[in-house]
């Protein structure tokens, strides 16, 4: 799981969201700027429910429709990454890009993990057909060992 945001980063997501909304004529609402809050002080894998959850218990109105709308110009912004494992879409701070892959547990727990042999794999594959690796997912389903 990733760790929550420093003040620094949460400053400049902040930041970099306002950009966003600016050149993209989209309002500056304070809700998106709650949404992107809770997302990156929370750090690691949500869904929009229980995002939802967290944020009716901080005291926020926000509605599930607001979520998705948010999440979606977040994708669009690069300030979140959106993944599927299973049945249901999960999301994570997208910011800053890091190379990172995953674990899913059979009781839906995400892990990530990093290991520099994927990167030469993707190495040896861009030698070996001739391509660029554009970007890659790496998902593990596991259970733990009793």
């Amino acid at each position: 799981m990733a760790d929550p945001a420093t003040p620094d980063l949460l400053e400049e997501v902040r930041e970099r969201l306002e950009v966003f909304l600016a050149e993209g004529g989209h309002r500056k609402t304070p809700e998106r700027f709650a949404v992107l809050e809770e997302i990156y002080t929370a750090g690691g894998h949500f869904d929009v429910d229980t995002l939802l959850d967290r944020m009716k218990q901080r005291g926020a109105k926000v509605s599930r429709a607001t979520l998705y709308n948010t999440i979606e110009l977040f994708l669009e912004a690069g300030l979140v990454r959106k993944h599927r494992f299973g049945e249901q879409s999960q999301y994570e701070p997208g910011y800053p890009a890091r190379q990172h892959d995953h674990i899913i547990l059979d009781s839906g727990e995400v892990l990530e993990f990093c290991d520099p042999r994927i990167q030469q794999i993707k190495a040896t594959l861009e030698d070996h057909f001739g391509i660029e690796i554009l970007h890659h997912a790496l998902h593990i389903y596991a259970r733990m060992k009793n």
